[in-house]
């Protein structure tokens, strides 16, 4: 049996219409950080998200899959009409979408969710494009992907910020991906600055509940070599399901989770939370017992949470089934997480009587238990700097089939390592080349042209099977030339950040490519270390064997 009847939209939205004012996103009060806490702008009171999930059969968990696609909920203005009556019900007050299409209008539902008093906090990626766990990278694809998002966004005074990424690291083995994480974090900050964007987006990552999770926190909220605040994140979400059914304090551990995060320096909240697991009545039955504990004796550490999550797919976590497209139907849970809300009270205060005293924590120091170095990071994503160095070139890669280029790297980078240097993307010694962060195709041509220069310019040095091909290379000039002499003759120096918009297409565009697929890799030993290096030759060795008629 559901928990509320079933009503029509149209009815319930036209309630909701008389009993709030409407106010464009243009007016609405912007949230900042100050601190350990959220503040209204407006007027220095506290805030607490009392908010949902909001993404229709969508799981996001740190993983691309080219085959999965997404309907942003930012864009569907007659769903926000439909549903926001029913979040309102339960109190929300912010929303988390994790996948939205930038280049859609979002207008009507955020003047419909501004109106409500929701604010959104929207994650960076989507299926296609975000930074992987087993291969991380922070390249050109990733980089247009993630700003674009905020382009798209920014404007809106409802939105609160970003996270650039969402359970990245979910296994002891894949916590070099943290830098790749901890390196976005930094560009989107820093791309949030350099379009003169509101300064209080925040960006922030979401971490799984994990056995790292201590060394991530403490990793993203770290300020290696006086850095300041540059690669901090601006909050902390925690995806935590230990408080399940009727749980307790202890028993969940939510306890060990306020001592640890007493001294965080920034804001920490629940970014999921909701266990199905041994509910009394299944997993629509869930009690919220956990809402009391959040808002209560928590309230002074964590800035509430993000229920997981509002429409009912395959997982079982929905609060709301849809009858059609035009009226929601509650579940139980749905009424028990509305019954806690309404209770609660926690402990404020005013931006005007608090005074910030939590400093950063040192970073995490590298071993066994944890592979990322803090300093340096991947180097900042310039997609001008990639696009001047192909049409440098003397050898060029013709060939688009990203699954070939395996062997190719293979083979160079067994010749000689200086060769590859410029695009080494080790997160465990913090070694980066200067096109790391190029796509695939512009790493492939830049250590095929590094090949083509070191053997004498032999016209066999540069064929690859019918892959590169000579060139006239472009002489460069003016910002051009200022970014090759930046990165170097060998791809180890260090570049300025971009400027422009992070779709900017760029002076000396080689190719239509706006990045390589993220799962492409160069060879696993620029990845994860000298631990791995002698398989690497070995599968190199047998590589060359093949590539010698090259």
């Amino acid at each position: 049996m559901r928990g509320i009847a079933a009503l029509s939209y149209l009815g319930a939205a036209a309630a909701l219409v008389s009993t709030v004012a409407a106010q464009s996103y243009n007016d609405i009060a912007d949230i900042h950080v100050y601190g350990q806490h959220f503040f209204y702008s407006n007027n220095g009171s506290q805030f607490f998200m009392k908010g949902v999930a909001y993404q229709q059969n969508y799981s996001p968990n740190g993983s691309v899959s080219a085959n999965i696609t997404y309907s942003d909920p930012l864009a569907d203005a007659k769903g926000c009409a439909r549903d926001i009556p029913y979040l309102k019900q339960i109190f929300t007050n912010v929303i988390r979408v994790y996948a939205i299409d930038p280049t859609a209008n979002h207008d009507d539902c955020m003047r419909q969710l501004a109106d409500a008093d929701i604010y959104v906090i929207a994650d960076l990626g989507e299926p296609k494009t975000s930074i992987q766990s087993d291969d991380p990278q922070w390249d050109v694809s990733l980089y247009q992907r993630y700003t674009s998002v905020i382009d798209a966004l920014a404007k809106y005074k409802n939105v609160i910020g970003f996270f650039a990424g969402n359970e990245n690291v979910s296994a002891g083995n894949q916590t070099s991906a943290a830098a790749f994480v901890k390196a976005a974090v930094r560009d989107c900050k820093g791309y949030i600055a350099s379009q003169n964007y509101r300064n209080t987006l925040g960006v922030g990552y979401a971490t799984a509940d994990v056995p790292t999770r201590n060394d991530l926190a403490h990793y993203f909220a770290c300020e290696p070599d006086n850095s300041g605040n540059q690669t901090q994140i601006d909050f902390w979400g925690y995806n935590v399901y230990s408080w399940c059914g009727n749980s307790t304090y202890g028993a969940s551990s939510y306890g060990e989770r306020y001592d640890f995060f007493s001294d965080y320096p920034v804001p920490v909240f629940f970014a999921e939370y909701g266990c199905i697991e041994g509910v009394d009545g299944g997993a629509t039955h869930r009690p919220f017992t956990e809402v009391e504990v959040l808002f209560g004796n928590m309230s002074d550490v964590f800035s509430g949470g993000i229920v997981y999550e509002w429409f009912m797919g395959e997982n079982n976590y929905g609060l709301v089934s849809l009858d059609g497209d035009s009226s929601v139907s509650p579940y139980p849970d749905f009424t028990s997480l509305r019954n806690q809300l309404q209770s609660i009270s926690p402990s404020t205060t005013q931006s005007s009587a608090y005074t910030p005293s939590n400093s950063a924590p040192s970073c995490p120091s590298t071993g066994s238990a944890w592979e990322a170095v803090a300093s340096p990071l991947p180097p900042p994503v310039n997609a001008q700097l990639c696009q001047c160095m192909a049409s440098s070139l003397e050898c060029n890669v013709k060939s688009t089939d990203e699954t070939s280029y395996g062997d190719v790297f293979d083979y160079i980078c067994h010749a000689n390592d200086d060769f590859c240097a410029g695009i080494a993307h080790n997160a465990s010694t913090g070694d980066f080349g200067a096109y790391s962060g190029c796509n695939p195709k512009e790493q492939l041509a830049w250590v095929a042209n590094q090949y083509y220069l070191g053997n004498s310019k032999s016209s066999s040095a540069c064929d690859f099977s019918g892959m590169a091909t000579v060139q006239k290379a472009t002489t460069a000039g003016g910002t051009c030339q200022s970014l090759l002499d930046a990165a170097g003759t060998g791809g180890t120096g260090s570049v300025a950040s971009p400027t422009g918009r992070g779709t900017d297409a760029g002076p000396a565009a080689s190719s239509s490519s706006k990045g390589g697929a993220p799962g492409m890799s160069t060879p696993a030993f620029f990845e994860h270390g000298s631990a791995i290096f002698a398989v690497y030759v070995t599968i190199a060795a047998i590589s060359m064997i093949g590539m010698v008629a090259l």
